[in-house]
């Protein structure tokens, strides 16, 4: 059974994009021309016979599509075929050597960015807007209520998004794609995911099993569907229906996508990192910072903590227990609204974003998960989203801010110890080479969140795979 659950200074920001990414920003230019090239391409169709073209025309895909709907990539991914997946190492070849060294000088320089632009957030915080708006006192009156808590959320937002970036460093660390130095990398990674109440050694773990097990149904370690039977009235897609039944259709369907939002992005990650939420169901019930799983695997060898591993998550304990303490002891002293209002709504859009990420990352209405014995570690690389997050705002800020992230997730996947500055090369790499099996969905992110959050909740097994069952969507 699913364990279900449903950016401060741009203008500073847009200066380092200046500095740091004059090279990038003509990669991304030409990135964007071959991506837009690719979709043309997709759109003609060179002459066959007509027997063949009339047998594509009427079945491209390899499985009934009845109640399916198409993202942006018009259903690529469910046309595939086992034979046309590269192996892992014709794949890897495809990639220049180099961009699995890492520098970490450029990596050094990468983070003081993001320290430098969490630091002058934070800093503006404490020393401009909490003497203006106490977060204890601003309650009294009404107007002034509002006022501020317009004020401390946009300032959540603006530092959230910023700190995202450390949190992006941080998860380079776990997977060595920020230095050779594993003593240095290891310290950055333990300091900054500890600033975030995650246990490191615990995280770095359980999120390469997530890399290995990419859109498996079984053992995959976050964002694994509700498999159905076919019944549109049990589960998710029953309380999605109820919705439907009580709100009508439309309105319906959209408050039950604001639920899902709510749930992933509010409720999500933090109760991923304690019960294991939306992971797969052969490992039990897990929780990042005890070391035994909560509730028997399927098999013990699938346990997500073995061996050395526990250890290692009594040791992320630490660094957790310490930043816990001091949050604490802050809002012993300053009260709790301050605490939320400089550290607390910042890490909730800090997980927003994380959830965001690895959520669309992964899922759309068209891309299939896949059982134990079809999967593959290739298929759950290449079934990885890249999409237009330096699209977001007019300078590319955010992407900047997130190291790309988002729009070079498909190469990171593949291969995780490439860093993100060598990473746009090879995400050009694999799409020149490999330019039918290379997933892009131009959709603009919000739109993309919303399908997503309306349309992706329960599987059903449909040949080789597992497809999201979206009859009762309207057209």
């Amino acid at each position: 059974m699913k364990k279900s659950f449903g950016i401060l200074v741009l203008a500073s920001s847009s200066l380092a994009v200046a500095g740091f990414q004059t090279a990038p920003s003509s990669s991304a230019s030409v990135l964007s021309t071959k991506r837009s090239s690719l979709s043309q391409l997709q759109a003609v169709s060179i002459p066959e016979a007509p027997m063949v073209q009339q047998e594509k025309e009427e079945n491209p895909f390899q499985i009934d599509m009845a109640g399916v709907k198409f993202s942006g990539m018009n259903g690529k991914a469910l046309k595939w075929k086992d034979e046309d997946f590269p192996s892992a190492s014709d794949l890897r070849a495809v990639i220049p050597k180099d961009c699995f060294v890492p520098d970490t000088l450029t990596s050094l320089k990468y983070l003081s960015v993001s320290l430098v632009g969490t630091a002058l957030c934070t800093a503006f915080g404490f020393n401009v807007l909490l003497p203006l708006l106490n977060p204890s006192e601003m309650f009294s009156n009404p107007l002034l209520a509002l006022f501020g808590t317009t004020v401390w959320s946009a300032y959540a937002l603006v530092t959230g998004t910023v700190a995202m970036g450390l949190w992006v460093l941080a998860h380079e660390c776990g997977h060595g794609a920020f230095s050779k130095n594993n003593d240095l990398q290891d310290g950055i990674g333990y300091i900054l995911h500890s600033f975030f109440l995650v246990p490191y050694f615990s995280w770095q773990r359980s999120h390469a099993v997530h890399h290995k097990f990419t859109n498996h149904m079984d053992l995959g370690e976050t964002h694994v569907p509700e498999p159905s039977d076919g019944s549109k009235e049990d589960g998710s897609l029953g309380q999605r229906k109820v919705f439907q039944s009580v709100l009508g259709e439309k309105k319906g369907l959209q408050a039950f996508g604001g639920f899902q939002m709510f749930l992933h992005l509010i409720l999500g990650w933090p109760a991923y990192l304690w019960i294991g939420a939306t992971g797969g169901p052969d490992r039990g019930m897990t929780n990042h910072y005890w070391p035994n799983p909560l509730t028997d695997p399927k098999d013990q060898k699938d346990e997500l903590f073995p061996n050395k591993w526990k250890e290692k998550v009594w040791q992320s304990d630490i660094g957790v227990a310490v930043m816990g303490t001091a949050v604490l002891a802050f809002a012993a002293f300053q009260g709790i609204p301050t605490m939320m209002a400089l550290y607390g709504l910042p890490l909730i859009v800090v997980n927003s974003w994380l959830v965001v990420y690895t959520w669309l990352q992964h899922t759309d209405v068209d891309v299939p998960h896949f059982s134990k014995d079809e999967h593959s570690f290739v298929k759950g690389a290449l079934h990885t989203i890249d999409r237009p997050y330096n699209k977001m705002d007019p300078w590319g800020a955010i992407d900047f801010l997130h190291h790309q992230i988002g729009t070079t997730h498909v190469a990171h996947h593949f291969a995780s110890n490439i860093p993100h500055y060598k990473a746009q090369t090879a995400t050009d790499a694999i799409m020149d080479s490999y330019p039918d099996m290379y997933l892009y969905d131009p959709t603009p992110i919000p739109e993309a969140l919303w399908r997503v959050c309306k349309g992706c909740t329960a599987v059903e097994k449909r040949g080789d795979r597992w497809v999201w069952q979206n009859e009762d969507i309207p057209k």
